[in-house]
C-alpha cells in the first residue's frame, strides 16, 4: 500500500468552538474548507498530515483518542498556548523516555500531547 496523504477526522460536539480552538488557540493553518455555514468542514495542516473537523458528534470522543504534535520548542509553545487561553492539563516536563511533553485538551476533551524531541534523543540519532 502506497499512502499519498492522511488525515485525522474529528466530529466535534460544537464545530464553531472547535474551529476557534484549532484555528485560533492552537494556531493551525487551514488547508481547505468545504460546505457552508456553521456545519462546514475545515481541514488543518498538521505537520506531515491533516486534521479535519467535519460533521457533529452525537457522543463524546473516545477517552483513548490522542493527538501527538511535535514542535521544535515545547516551552515556547506552552507560553504561546497559555496566552491564547488553551486548557493546559500539564506543563512541559522531561519524561523518563527523554521526550519533553506537555498535555492539553480540546473543547471536547480530546487529549493532545505536544512533544519536543531533544537533539540528543535516540529518535534523532542517525547512524
Amino acid at each position: 500500500m502506497h499512502v499519498l496523504s492522511s488525515r485525522i477526522l474529528l466530529r466535534p460536539a460544537d464545530p464553531e468552538r472547535s474551529r476557534r480552538f484549532y484555528g485560533e488557540t492552537l494556531g493551525l493553518a487551514v488547508y481547505r474548507e468545504f460546505g457552508t455555514g456553521t456545519e462546514r468542514g475545515t481541514v488543518y495542516f498538521l505537520g506531515g498530515g491533516f486534521l479535519e473537523l467535519s460533521g457533529r458528534a452525537t457522543a463524546p470522543p473516545s477517552p483513548e483518542l490522542r493527538l501527538w504534535l511535535q514542535v521544535a520548542d515545547v516551552r515556547a509553545a506552552h507560553r504561546e498556548l497559555v496566552e491564547r487561553g488553551a486548557d493546559v492539563l500539564r506543563e512541559p516536563v522531561v519524561e523518563p523516555w527523554g521526550l519533553v511533553e506537555m498535555w492539553l485538551a480540546d473543547p471536547d476533551g480530546v487529549r493532545i500531547v505536544v512533544v519536543e524531541v531533544p537533539e540528543e534523543h535516540p529518535l534523532r540519532y542517525r547512524p
